[in-house]
């Protein structure tokens, strides 16, 4: 037997020779061991084309600039119920019921003008809806007798408006969008503010400086200066420049058919939705929010304000403050619509509404304090709110007719707003202030608060699916 020797006993090995390999070592795995790791070299950063945006979004914003231009006329009537009286000597309840006449019409008008959409198109509607409301404030220069201007501002622009009411915000909303609806029903919507906003102060200055009469033809000329824009952009529906909605799946829809009938479609969606309880709590509260805002505020706010000998322009700025904020709320509230129930959002909206006008008579003065800037920016927030929210009812109840279906439900506004225009008037020459006005708008804005609570919900509302791009 072999013995081992010192070198095996002492556990180590002969040397083998000369080695041409390394990397078995170990001490060159120790050595390597003990370098640092070398980072990966990135790949080159490819840059992608950025792909432009959806074409819907055009449309909204040439539905926004269009109803900025029509919400001028909406703007004016406030301004006129002064300049007219101190004029011709009509009374403010005349003065009152053609604006009135011109509310309950843009409200009535609304359903059949979303119902001839869908027959002729929204280009063909809204540009001749702009032609007949310019044609109605021109009209008004010569007016001498009060039927004149019942004629021309009640009936014209009030049929021309109304065709361009929230309806057509509902129209583009409903066609072009699958995803981000709420919150693009709350900028159209707050392109009336807008509209309020860009003409209020420099129609106030107009008035007072030169007369009423350049105020009309300014408002006349800027709804005209709009039909290029929407005859040139404007259109129907995403399958005229192949595309699908936005947020939708799926190869581009073929354009429907054009709907024969427009009238008995609209008369038809009333009588199938006024059979349930949903639709008069909805038209129920929207004519509250109408009876609170247009009919009241806009119509009566400038004379009130003037009445505490506040100056014109001053209390037309103060509705053009209420504009701005209106565009924040509405907006936000359409983002909340898209993630709330909105039966609760409507809730809070008219309660907040009817404790702000419960301070305005304490609030009135012959200049601008803190306490009443309050009210404007409060107020503001909360003036059409109420709109993303009734949308997404009806189109949740009432789906391929809501836009028809919400064109009544606005008819309700523009009635309860043409209401308290005329009885606004008539309660001013009555009791010789707005007082009693304000505190009935407030105590109705509660009754609506309830109305909207009690609303049945068809079912759960899916999830809109959100792009991964614009």
């Amino acid at each position: 037997m072999l013995s081992r020797g010192p070198l095996a006993r002492s556990g180590h090995r002969a040397d083998p020779g000369p080695v041409t390999q390394t990397t078995g070592l170990p001490g060159a795995s120790e050595q390597d061991e003990r370098r640092p790791e070398r980072a990966p070299r990135r790949a080159p950063r490819v840059r992608l084309p950025r792909r432009a945006p959806h074409r819907a979004w055009l449309v909204a914003a040439v539905g926004f600039v269009t109803i900025i231009g029509a919400a001028g006329f909406a703007s004016l009537p406030g301004l006129l119920i002064d300049p007219l009286h101190e004029k011709f000597g009509w009374s403010r309840g005349t003065i009152g019921f053609a604006v009135s006449v011109n509310l309950a019409l843009y409200g009535l008008t609304a359903p059949f003008a979303a119902a001839l959409m869908d027959r002729f198109g929204i280009r063909k509607v809204i540009a001749g809806a702009l032609i007949v409301i310019a044609t109605g404030g021109g009209l008004t220069v010569f007016m001498t007798a009060a039927w004149q201007f019942i004629l021309c501002w009640g009936v014209l622009v009030g049929l021309g408006s109304g065709s361009m009411a929230l309806a057509f915000a509902a129209t583009i909303a409903n066609r072009w969008f699958v995803a981000r609806r709420g919150l693009v029903t709350g900028i159209l919507t707050a392109g009336g503010a807008s509209g309020q906003l860009v003409f209020l102060p420099l129609l106030s200055w107009i008035v007072e400086h030169h007369d009423w009469r350049a105020a009309a033809v300014t408002v006349a000329l800027s709804a005209l200066a709009i039909v290029p824009f929407v005859w040139l952009l404007m259109r129907d529906y995403p399958s005229d420049v192949g595309l699908t909605p936005y947020g939708a799946d799926g190869p581009p829809l073929p354009r429907p058919a054009p709907r024969r009938g427009a009238a008995r479609r609209a008369v038809t969606a009333l009588t199938s939705a006024a059979r349930g309880g949903t639709f008069w709590l909805l038209a129920g509260t929207f004519a509250i929010c109408g009876a609170s805002t247009n009919g009241l505020i806009k119509t009566h706010f400038v004379p009130a304000a003037h009445d505490h000998e506040m100056p014109v322009v001053a209390a037309a700025s103060l509705l053009a403050v209420i504009g701005v904020f209106d565009i924040l709320g509405t907006v936000a509230s359409g983002w909340f619509t898209d993630r709330f129930d909105a039966r609760r959002l409507l809730a809070v909206y008219y309660a907040l509404r009817g404790i702000s006008l419960m301070f305005l008579p304490i609030l009135l003065a012959d200049a601008v304090h803190p306490p009443m800037i309050f009210f404007i920016v409060f107020y503001g927030l909360d003036w059409v709110a109420t709109v993303p929210p009734t949308m997404a009812l009806c189109r949740e109840r009432y789906g391929e007719d809501s836009a028809i279906v919400f064109g009544w439900v606005l008819a309700s506004h523009q009635v309860g707003a043409g209401l308290v225009a005329f009885l606004g008037g008539v309660a001013r020459d009555t009791f010789g202030s707005y007082d009693v006005v304000w505190y009935a708008s407030g105590a109705l804005c509660a009754v609506a608060a309830l109305m909207a609570l009690v609303i049945r919900r068809s079912g759960p509302v899916a999830a809109e699916p959100v792009p991964s791009a614009a």
